[in-house]
C-alpha cells in the first residue's frame, strides 16, 4: 500500500518535500503502520518561511479586522466540513479514540468562530488627557511574526488555540507542530489556506526539533514565541531567548490534583475523577494525576477507580469498543512503565494496571493499561513527577485544611479540583489553592474557549492562553495624543 506523502506549506504555495528529507508518521496503535510521510525541514527553508511571513504580515496587519474574520469563520466551517477525515487522521497518528478526535476537531473549529467574532468588539480607548485641546487613545497592534511551538497531544486543538488569537490581532505565524503528530496541523493549514489566508501569512515548520529548534529561535523576526509542552523544554527556551526583546508565553508540566473529601458524592465523583485521570490515556496537560482523598471515604473511592479501571478496554482508537487508545510512542510507552516501577519500588501498592497488555492484537502498539497506585507518600516521585499517562497517584489525608496541603504540595499550578457538598469548603479550596485552574465538582480537563487558561509556578508563564487574555500576547498598545489647533 502507498503511503501518503504530504506537501509544505510556504509562502502561500504547497510543496513536495525534497528528496530523502521526510519523517514517517507512525500508527502508536501498531508502530508497523505508516500514516503518512511529511517533509523534513532544514535551516534554509525555515528561513524561506520568515522570509514569507515578514511580507505576509504587513499585508495581515493592513487587512481589515472584518476581513480576518470572515477568514477564519470560513476555517472553522471548513474544519467542520472536513471533521471526518481530520479526526481520522487524528486518531491514526496519535491514538485518540474516534470521540476524543470528533470533540477536538469540532473545539478548534470553536476557537476560530470565537476570535473572530472579536472583529466587532471594541480594540482601544478614548482617555482624559489634562491638556487643553487633546485627544488621547490607547491604541492596539499586532506584533508582526510570532513562531508558535506545539505538543503532540492536542495536535489539532493547540494549533488552533493560539493561532486564532495570534491571527485576528493581525499577526502572522510560524507553525512548529510536534514532529509525532504534523499531519492534523497540516489540515489545519489547508483549512486557512483554502479559506483565503494571505499568502506567508502562515508557514509550517515541519521536523524534528533537534534539527530545527536553532533556527526557529535564533533568526531575529519572530516578536513572540509561543510554548506548550514540558517543563524542562519550556525552561530551555527562557535561557535561549533571554535578553532580547521577544515575548513568551509558556503552558508547560503539571502534576494536577484533585480532592475527594468525606462529604462528596461519590456516585458523582468516582466516574468523573477517572475520566479525568485516564482520558486521553492520561495525554492531557490538565489530566488528573495525583487523587487526595479523605480518609472516611478513601477505601470506597479507590475501590471505585480500580473497578473503572479495570472496565476500561484499551485498543486502537477507531476500533469499535474501545475506550482508551494508546500512548503516543513506544519511547512514552516505557517512560509510563518506567514511573509506575519506580513507585512501586518506592512502596507505592498497585491497586489496579500497571504494565502493557499482554494479549495477542497488542503486541506492536504503545499501551499502558489505566493504572491506580495507592499509599502513595508525598516524598515519591510518583508524587511529584509528570507521568503523562493513566496513572492515578492517590494519597489519603485527614480534613480539608490537609487535603488543601497536600494539593498545593507540587512545584507545579495548572488544575485542581475539589468534590464536596459544601459552598463554604468550594470557596475555601478554590481561594487557598495555587492552580490557575479550579474545578469544583467537575473533572480538571475541559475548559471551554472563551475561559483564561494557563498555570502557576512551573506550570507556565504569566501570559494567559484562551478568551480575551490571549490577546495581550499578541497585541501591544499604543497610546496617541493629538491637539486639536490652539
Amino acid at each position: 500500500m502507498s503511503v501518503r506523502t504530504m506537501p509544505r506549506l510556504v509562502g502561500g504555495e504547497w510543496r513536495e518535500p525534497r528528496e530523502g528529507h521526510a519523517i514517517d508518521v507512525v500508527d502508536p496503535a501498531d508502530t508497523r503502520r505508516v500514516v503518512a510521510r511529511v517533509p523534513e525541514m532544514d535551516a534554509a527553508e525555515i528561513a524561506e518561511l520568515y522570509d514569507a511571513a515578514e511580507r505576509g504580515a504587513a499585508t495581515w496587519a493592513a487587512t481589515s479586522p472584518l476581513e480576518r474574520a470572515a477568514v477564519m469563520v470560513r476555517t472553522a466551517a471548513l474544519l467542520r466540513e472536513r471533521a471526518a477525515q481530520i479526526a481520522a487522521d487524528l486518531v491514526a497518528e496519535m491514538g485518540k479514540t474516534r470521540a476524543e478526535a470528533d470533540g477536538e476537531v469540532g473545539k478548534a473549529a470553536d476557537f476560530f468562530d470565537y476570535y473572530a467574532s472579536w472583529a466587532r468588539q471594541p480594540y482601544g480607548q478614548l482617555l482624559h488627557d489634562a491638556r487643553p485641546g487633546t485627544e488621547t487613545s490607547a491604541r492596539t497592534e499586532p506584533l508582526g511574526v510570532v513562531c508558535l511551538i506545539t505538543p503532540w497531544n492536542d495536535p489539532l486543538l493547540t494549533p488552533a488555540r493560539k493561532a486564532a488569537p495570534a491571527l485576528i490581532s493581525g499577526n502572522a505565524i510560524v507553525l512548529k507542530p510536534a514532529s509525532e503528530t504534523p499531519l492534523v496541523a497540516l489540515h489545519l493549514a489547508r483549512a486557512l489556506h483554502d479559506a483565503g489566508l494571505p499568502a506567508g501569512v502562515l508557514g509550517v515548520a515541519l521536523g524534528r526539533a533537534s534539527r530545527i529548534s536553532d533556527a526557529l529561535l535564533e533568526d531575529p523576526r519572530p516578536a513572540a514565541v509561543s510554548f506548550t509542552g514540558s517543563t524542562e523544554v519550556g525552561r530551555s527556551l527562557q535561557r535561549q531567548l533571554a535578553g532580547r526583546d521577544v515575548r513568551l508565553q509558556t503552558e508547560m508540566g503539571g502534576k494536577n490534583a484533585t480532592a475527594v473529601l468525606d462529604d462528596a458524592d461519590l456516585a458523582l465523583a468516582i466516574p468523573t475523577v477517572a475520566a479525568a485521570v485516564f482520558g486521553q490515556a492520561g495525554q492531557r496537560c490538565t489530566a488528573t494525576s495525583r487523587v487526595v482523598v479523605d480518609r472516611a471515604v478513601a477505601d470506597e473511592v479507590i475501590a471505585g477507580l480500580v473497578e473503572v479501571a479495570q472496565a476500561l478496554r484499551p485498543g486502537p482508537g477507531g476500533e469499535p469498543g474501545t475506550t482508551m487508545g494508546p500512548l503516543v510512542s513506544s519511547r512514552h510507552r516505557d517512560d509510563v512503565l518506567e514511573h509506575i516501577a519506580r513507585a512501586q519500588a518506592d512502596g507505592a501498592v498497585l491497586a489496579a494496571g500497571g504494565c502493557a497488555p499482554t494479549e495477542a492484537g497488542y503486541e506492536h502498539g504503545c499501551y499502558v493499561l489505566p493504572t491506580v497506585l495507592r499509599d502513595v507518600m508525598p516524598e515519591m516521585a510518583i508524587w511529584r513527577e509528570e507521568v503523562f499517562g493513566p496513572v492515578a497517584a492517590v494519597r489519603v489525608v485527614d480534613g480539608l485544611d490537609e487535603a488543601i496541603a497536600a494539593v498545593n504540595d507540587s512545584v507545579y499550578g495548572l488544575a485542581a479540583g475539589v468534590f464536596t457538598g459544601s459552598l463554604q469548603r468550594a470557596h475555601e479550596f478554590a481561594r487557598r489553592v495555587e492552580a490557575g485552574q479550579i474545578a469544583v465538582n467537575l473533572p480538571t480537563p475541559g475548559w471551554d474557549v472563551h475561559l483564561p487558561f494557563g498555570g502557576f509556578g512551573a506550570s507556565g508563564s504569566p501570559f494567559k492562553e484562551q478568551g480575551a487574555e490571549a490577546l495581550r500576547f499578541y497585541s501591544r498598545v499604543k497610546t496617541v495624543a493629538i491637539r486639536y489647533g490652539a
